[in-house]
Order: structure tokens, then C-alpha cells, then sequence
């Protein structure tokens, strides 16, 4: 039991759902989650749950939506707040982490639902996160060429999909030592080798 009081205005009851949710996809296998232990998660019936959302993938969808809301927000702001293209990079990087490290759940849950058989909302969702998010990282890293800090033939494309290869891989890794924790350890240095690899020539 989590504790969420029984009354609550339908948004609130909403939110504590996917909150609820990304906290057993930490515990557990995301595909293994049911109903039933998200309303006994929330201290509820199954019915009362389902007076919220009409379906498993309705709840599914409104997980997804709040992911992409909360990390897109954190790597804009993380990036508005920075001096130079490569200090944004940097700084979006680090965000990403501490938002992995903050909710481990919510990797799973993505890697779960790319891997879904067939067309689905939540994965054609799942796939719009990451098409907006690398639009960002290509905007900052053209900025990056144009003010000499990263390489002038620096393929954009391939260096947004290896930004996020790269954070993809430290969660993996981190989820197969059973040690998310290490994921912000082993980020700074992970980051500078792939900085070496997108910057100028010294």
C-alpha cells in the first residue's frame, strides 16, 4: 500500500496512477504489471481504478505522456540554463541521468514498449519522445558547429543517435549490474569520451 488517500479530485487520482505505475515498473518487469496491482498499490479497488481509465493501455498511455512531459521539460530547462552548445550537451546528458536514477521504472517501461508487437499508442508515444528529443539534441549540436566548438563535418543525425545510444547503454548496463545507482557515477566519464569523439581537433 503506498498510502494515496481514497478521495481525490480525478486529475490527482490520475497522476498518483502513473506515479504508481512507474514505481513498479522499477520493481518489477513493466509487461508483468496488472490492474490489480496498481489499485492495490493505490489502496483501491480494481473498479475504482478503472473509473479513472477505461483500459490497461489507457493508464499505459497517460505513463507515457508524463514521461515525455517530465524529461522534455528537465532537458530544456537543463539546456536554457547553459553558457555554450557543449555545456547544454553536457548539462542535458547529466539531466537524463538523474531522471533515469530518479525513476528507474521508467527505461523499463520504454524498452518494453518499443519492443511491443504490432502498432500501439503507447509505442507510436514511446517513439515520439525520442524523435522530439533528438530534434533537440540536433539543434544543439548544429549550434555547436557554428560557434567552432564541435567538429564542422560532424554527421548530426549520428551524433544524436549516438547521444542517446550512449545514455541507453549506461541503463542497461546499470540494470543488468542491478545497480541503477551507478548510472550517475559512470556518466561524466562516459560523457567526455563521447565530447572527444564530437569536438574539435585539438
Amino acid at each position: 500500500m503506498s498510502g494515496h488517500p481514497k478521495h481525490l479530485p480525478a486529475d490527482e487520482r490520475r497522476a498518483a496512477t502513473v506515479e504508481a505505475v512507474v514505481g513498479l515498473a522499477g520493481e518489477q518487469n513493466p509487461s508483468d504489471i496488472t490492474t490489480t496491482a496498481i489499485a492495490q498499490r493505490m489502496g483501491l479497488t480494481q473498479g475504482a481504478l478503472f473509473r479513472h481509465f477505461p483500459s490497461k493501455d489507457a493508464i499505459l498511455e497517460a505513463v507515457m505522456s508524463w514521461v515525455a512531459e517530465r524529461l522534455l521539460a528537465r532537458v530544456d530547462e537543463a539546456a536554457e540554463g547553459a553558457t555554450s552548445p557543449i555545456a547544454a550537451l553536457e548539462a542535458v546528458f547529466m539531466t537524463h541521468i538523474d531522471f533515469v536514477s530518479d525513476h528507474p521504472g521508467v527505461p523499463r517501461m520504454l524498452f518494453g514498449e518499443l519492443q511491443r508487437p504490432g502498432e500501439t499508442l503507447p509505442k507510436r508515444m514511446a517513439q515520439t519522445l525520442i524523435r522530439h528529443y533528438g530534434e533537440r539534441l540536433r539543434c544543439l549540436l548544429e549550434a555547436g558547429k557554428a560557434q567552432g566548438e564541435l567538429r564542422a563535418g560532424l554527421d548530426l543525425d549520428a551524433a544524436a543517435t549516438l547521444f542517446i545510444g550512449t545514455i541507453q547503454g549506461l541503463v542497461m548496463q546499470s540494470m543488468l549490474a542491478g545497480d541503477v545507482a551507478r548510472i550517475r557515477s559512470d556518466a561524466p566519464g562516459v560523457f567526455a569520451i563521447y565530447l572527444r569523439g564530437i569536438g574539435t581537433v585539438q
